[in-house]
């Protein structure tokens, strides 16, 4: 199932999100082009994943790391589908990354073995956005690189594990202006998605509604106001954002 949470007539609503169609739970049908779209969930707090590809760490001169290198995305990045990222004023290189998204569907602390996929509510997509110009050296974590207000787009809506199978092998594309920018796929993790939970909840609680940014692939580039970012996972969707100007 496909769930997407929307704002209709000043209500925030939650839906079934079939491509042209969006039934809301009170069973009326919504037109797409009159609502706006929210996050699909709300989570009290987003962890992400650095170098999670080796080819993006090629591309970056990086080498990559034994256990998975984290950091937060605070919750003021959050926009929803069709959403503007603003682009910060005096920013000379800011850019995307297409990335798979896991949603936590309940409080996890220590989860080992093969439980993790018991903590999954579903999967969605992100656009983690991050200026460059802020990220220096690895005594600076990339908190101002990647925590202006609208750096995080993520929708259109999750889908529940039973639609998406395996997620360990999905395409991922993004694309800019309708051109390919990013081409791969979720098999080229280093770290999969048992390994990030489990390492994860060692130390840390995820709640529910928690989310993993699992981290991008190689073929970031720059983008600039008026360009349209679109990424694009198989058994997902595709989440669309614009940026504008601050």
């Amino acid at each position: 199932m496909k769930i997407a949470r929307f704002v209709s007539g000043g209500r925030v609503l939650t839906g079934k999100f079939e491509g042209a169609s969006l039934i809301g739970s009170d069973g009326s049908d919504y037109d797409l082009g009159k609502v706006s779209f929210l996050p699909p969930v709300s989570p009290t707090k987003m962890i992400g994943l650095v170098l999670n590809y080796a080819d993006h760490a090629n591309e970056l001169g990086l080498s990559t790391a034994e256990d998975p290198v984290l950091f937060i995305k605070p919750n003021n990045t959050l926009v929803g589908h069709r959403g503007s990222i603003v682009y910060p004023a005096g920013a000379k290189y800011m850019h995307y990354e297409g990335e798979l998204a896991v949603i936590i569907s309940r409080p996890a602390r220590k989860v080992g073995g093969n439980s993790w996929s018991s903590y999954i509510k579903g999967y969605t997509i992100a656009n983690e956005v991050t200026v460059r110009d802020f990220i220096t050296n690895t005594f600076r974590p990339p908190v101002k690189a990647k925590g202006f207000d609208t750096f995080c787009p993520l929708g259109p809506c999750y889908v529940t594990p039973d639609e998406v199978g395996d997620p360990s092998n999905l395409s991922l594309k993004t694309a800019v202006n309708g051109e390919t920018r990013q081409d791969s796929s979720t098999k080229n993790f280093i770290h999969s998605i048992p390994k990030m939970i489990e390492y994860i909840t060692e130390f840390m609680t995820l709640e529910e509604n928690d989310v993993i940014l699992t981290g991008t692939p190689k073929g970031i580039s720059p983008i600039v106001p008026g360009d349209k970012v679109e990424v694009t996972i198989e058994k997902i969707g595709t989440l669309s954002n614009d940026v504008i100007a601050e």
